[in-house]
């Protein structure tokens, strides 16, 4: 077209050709909402499987994306003996002496009642009072010493990483919220970026169509701006690592990396408030892959003190029961005690809390990592599946591209 019949056209179909960076600006933002949403919905698949359908990329690769996650966690931000080393077993013992002392008269009187409950009700009172009294006074010095084995060799009871993977693939909308909390302002950039980098795209698109009016422009412009903005987003959000100036007039750092201090405070802390916690550590330890060597820690002191303090009434038992039964009788009060731990323990859960001050320990050694490690806390959300995701873009843009073609051609 020559340059009249270009000023013709444009004259001719100006509303349209006005309406083409708007539409271009439409185009990147609808995209990248899209995109955001594909990541995080449906949590669980919708469609026919194999393949019509779709699952949000972080619940589709919930496993991959717990591991690298809790890797990261593991290996730069906490170290479990480091942090229950904090935890004084003296004082964990006094918070809890009141509900300890309840559970091991209410233990002992089991016990002692479905083993032997002619003897119990036979002894005199006096001699149920001392038993339970002594071992009473010896029960928050056993917590105490189990605390300090327990703490000196955490590795032994607790797997952290088996802990953090399993809490965030069985609560896949856990993980979805992990992910979004941290990275909300970078969605938003990837929203709005979309508006700014897709307005600037439909002006060269607008002067293109000017020029040509071929019919394969406008598809093309549109999936090109769906594909190159969200390419360019996702950039944009991790690089460059540093400040870096351009052109001595500019300087830009990528979002997430800029955002280095917010982003440790609030990963700290919902880590903190929905992880890392009392229950899930209690959980861990005593129905974990290793709860059976605290059973067994556990088992092993209630039988010494039992064996330490009930001299006054062991003759009697061990002679009215047997030897065998004996041995049945401590097997049974530790299996008791042990399944009583996390209503007790849960009495320090204020103290243990503030102790072993997770929050903090995350937040200050988040700050410490360097780029590309703190990269790596987000990144692996995107990664792998990040093609789909700006393919996707980039169909949505050439579908409205060949809609502004059959309304300019008709």
């Amino acid at each position: 077209m020559d340059l009249r019949q270009v000023v013709a056209d444009l004259g001719a179909h100006w509303p349209i050709y006005v309406s083409m960076p708007f539409v271009a600006a439409l185009i990147g933002y609808v995209t990248k909402r899209v995109a955001i949403e594909m990541m995080f919905r449906p949590i669980e698949f919708v469609g026919i499987r194999p393949f019509l359908g779709w699952q949000g990329v972080l619940p589709a690769n919930a496993r991959r994306m717990a591991t690298t996650a809790t890797q990261m966690l593991t290996r730069n931000l906490v170290d479990p003996k480091e942090i229950f080393a904090r935890l004084d077993p003296e004082q964990v013992a006094t918070e809890i002496e009141e509900p300890l002392l309840e559970i091991v008269e209410d233990v002992t009187r089991e016990v002692m009642e479905q083993y032997q409950p002619r003897l119990w009700d036979a002894l005199p009172d006096g001699a149920k009072q001392l038993l339970l009294n002594r071992v009473r006074a010896e029960s928050p010095k056993v917590i105490a010493k189990i605390m300090r084995e327990v703490a000196h060799d955490i590795d032994d009871v607790l797997d952290l990483e088996h802990m953090v993977v399993t809490n965030l693939v069985r609560d896949k909308a856990l993980l979805n919220r992990l992910i979004r909390e941290i990275s909300r302002p970078e969605m938003r950039f990837i929203a709005r970026s979309g508006l700014v980098f897709g307005f600037a795209l439909g002006i060269v698109q607008l002067l293109v169509w000017a020029l040509t009016r071929s019919p394969i422009v406008l598809p093309l412009f549109g999936l090109g701006i769906g594909w190159l903005t969200d390419w360019l987003a996702l950039k944009m959000i991790f690089l460059p690592r540093e400040p870096r100036e351009f052109l001595g007039l500019y300087t830009w750092q990528g979002v997430f990396q800029k955002r280095k201090d917010q982003v440790a405070a609030d990963y700290g802390d919902m880590i903190a408030r929905e992880i890392i916690t009392i229950p899930n550590l209690l959980e861990e330890i005593l129905r974990g892959p290793r709860s059976d060597r605290l059973f067994h820690l556990v088992t092993r002191e209630v039988q010494r003190t039992i064996d330490a303090q009930a001299s006054i009434v062991k003759p009697l038992v061990a002679f009215a029961v047997g030897s065998r039964r004996f041995q049945e009788m401590k097997q049974s009060a530790a299996a008791k005690a042990a399944d009583r731990v996390p209503d007790t323990i849960r009495y320090a859960e204020d103290y243990a809390v503030n102790a072993l001050d997770v929050r903090n320990t995350i937040s200050e050694r988040m700050r410490r990592l360097s780029p590309v490690e703190f990269e790596g806390l987000l990144r692996p959300a995107f990664r792998q599946d990040e093609w789909k995701l700006i393919a996707v873009g980039a169909v949505i843009g050439g579908l409205v591209g060949e809609l502004q073609v059959l309304l300019l051609l008709h």
